[in-house]
């Protein structure tokens, strides 16, 4: 979230009360009436440089703890709802799947602890460790309706100065403090890059590359030489403090010697309203200090405009309030290879500046709001798409959420572990603000894999679905084509339709074609407002409670009609009463 954004996630109350309806007629059985034709199998998420092996898989002396889904609790949040807490003098064991030299883990301490883990390669103690804190979680954010405390987990990463093959164990010990640990990622990480032919290097400007004193001039005079003549400014490896926020970013690319070696330390990197554009920036990390949500200040890596044909790769982004939280001009902007972490609210929110937009093949983990948005304000995203990113534990709100606007494409994309607020991805009507431009042309959703995603929303005091088409504000008016969808084990619900602010608006011109569907708490479809869909190909298995929930909320608002298409199996019930919510089966 940013300066100008209001609070979000404010759902109703009056959604809350029991829906008590008529469960109104489906068009054909929600049977099989013909067998699916085959798909090409579709893979869904980033292409990433690391491999991860979650904790609870690895050898271990401390406790395991989940999986758990309530709201709140350390496990809920945690990668697979599973993970290991750690005594002091406890220990997890990794075994390496492939060649590494660079570790990341996610992990959480008890709040208001810091401490360290001892870090062992094949029994051999680093004289390196691990530094642990709880300095950028815990965050409180009471404006929020249905908050609680939240975003638990942080990263640490270290490389091991040495090269490990598959086969070699990496142990992680904790030394002073209590320490659960989540999940690690290991990568190899390559030597620092040279600087580019012509570059100016921030260092001759005066920039201190050990991080000690205050480097802002030196990089605003690195940028206004450069971009003098569209050339490139050059960020060796090293540390950065950058004490103040840069501006007039505009015709230069911003290089570092690669993410594990430049190091940026800033909580606020560009803010700027406009730019001419022809923004590079790639190859290096910009970590922050930001230890909770402050929707006033712009605590973003950018904030506001990098201008038309733009370029964002390459980046590691951590402990900001938002990555990339984008107004303005920002047609044509690619965002790719990046990885965004622990941020406090959003991963990336283009708000009404989406056009010709590709935000494509990133990892995103640890959210405290939706990781990628796009929010139609002032003006209607257009002919954009989120494709082949991976996204793990938002834990306020959506993997990922596309609030208003026309021919915007959500593709190919893996989410995982959404909590309280969120599903795994959102279509909606939801304004939060005026002006705000409604779903219009088409909106596809395609080949796109959810993993124990959705969530009960606290406000509601009803469950949210893996996949959510909202009519929050208005009726959904554009065609939402959603193909191809994987979901599994959804604690709740598989797809929802919905009209969140309670008043009945219509969820129209929806279809779904093609979806597997492996474990779902309670139902596959839950309707809940009056509206229209068409299911096709849609095969289920492992289902909680029913095939169907269709209560049209408010009662007497109109009917919800399910039309089967053919190809569907495994969800002809029906939950017959609306006056209560089917409990989720203990398996899910």
């Amino acid at each position: 979230m940013s300066t100008s954004s209001p609070t979000r996630h404010s759902y109703v109350l009056a959604v809350a009360v029991a829906l008590v309806g008529a469960v109104v007629g489906v068009t054909g059985p929600a049977s099989a009436q013909q067998a699916p034709e085959p798909r090409a199998a579709a893979v869904a998420g980033a292409t990433l440089p690391f491999s991860s092996t979650e904790a609870e898989s690895a050898t271990t002396t401390g406790q395991k703890i989940g999986p758990d889904y309530t709201q709140g609790t350390l496990a809920s949040e945690a990668s697979g709802r599973q993970a290991v807490r750690l005594d002091t003098g406890q220990s997890v064991e990794f075994t390496l799947a492939e060649a590494a030299n660079a570790v990341n883990v996610a992990y959480s301490v008890p709040d208001g602890q810091n401490g360290s883990l001892a870090v062992y390669v094949n029994g051999t103690a680093l004289d390196a460790s691990l530094p642990v804190t709880s300095k950028y979680s815990y965050v409180d954010t009471p404006w929020i309706a249905g908050a609680k405390t939240h975003h638990f987990f942080d990263n640490a990463r270290l490389l091991l100065g040495r090269d490990l093959q598959a086969g070699d164990t990496v142990k992680l010990e904790a030394v002073s403090t209590e320490v659960t640990v989540d999940v690690a990622d290991f990568e190899q990480v390559g030597a620092p890059a040279g600087a580019p032919s012509g570059a100016v290097s921030v260092v001759d400007k005066g920039a201190d590359a050990t991080g000690q004193q205050d480097s802002t001039q030196a990089f605003r005079e690195a940028i206004a030489e450069a971009g003098s003549s569209g050339g490139t400014v050059w960020i060796p490896a090293g540390d950065f403090k950058l004490d103040s926020e840069l501006g007039g970013v505009e015709n230069v690319t911003i290089q570092g010697a690669g993410s594990w070696h430049s190091v940026v330390h800033a909580s606020r990197f560009i803010n700027q309203s406009t730019s001419a554009g022809n923004v590079t920036i790639k190859d290096f990390a910009v970590i922050g200090e930001v230890t909770e949500r402050v929707d006033s200040n712009p605590d973003n890596f950018v904030n506001g405009s990098l201008g038309p044909d733009s370029r964002v790769s390459g980046m590691w982004l951590q402990h900001l309030k938002v990555g990339l939280w984008l107004t303005g001009n920002n047609d044509n902007l690619v965002v790719e290879n990046n990885r965004i972490l622990d941020t406090t609210a959003d991963g990336l929110n283009l708000n009404g500046s989406a056009h010709g937009v590709q935000v494509r093949d990133n990892f995103l983990r640890n959210q405290g709001d939706d990781s990628l948005a796009m929010w139609s304000l002032n003006a209607a995203d257009t002919d954009s798409a989120f494709a082949n990113n991976t996204i793990s534990q938002p834990n306020l709100a959506n993997g990922i959420a596309i609030y208003g606007g026309s021919d915007i494409t959500v593709k190919d994309n893996l989410i995982s572990d959404t909590n309280a607020l969120g599903s795994g991805i959102a279509i909606s009507n939801q304004k939060f603000a005026d002006p705000f431009f409604p779903l219009g042309g088409t909106i596809t959703v395609s080949g796109n894999t959810l993993v124990r995603t959705g969530a009960v929303n606290p406000n509601w005091g009803h469950p949210m679905g893996a996949l959510r088409v909202d009519a929050y504000d208005s009726a959904i008016e554009a065609n939402v084509n959603i193909t191809g969808t994987t979901i599994k084990d959804s604690p709740y619900s598989a797809y929802e339709f919905v009209s969140g602010g309670g008043t009945g608006q219509e969820v129209r011109n929806v279809t779904v074609d093609g979806s597997d569907v492996d474990g779902v708490g309670t139902v596959v479809v839950q309707a809940e407002t009056p509206g229209a869909v068409t299911m096709s190909n849609v095969t289920a298995t492992g289902v909680g409670a029913a095939g169907v929930y269709n209560c049209a909320y408010p009662e007497g608002s109109g009917t919800f009609t399910l039309t089967d298409g053919g190809g569907n199996s495994g969800w002809d019930t029906t939950w017959d009463d609306c006056s209560a919510w089917p409990e989720p089966d203990s398996g899910n």
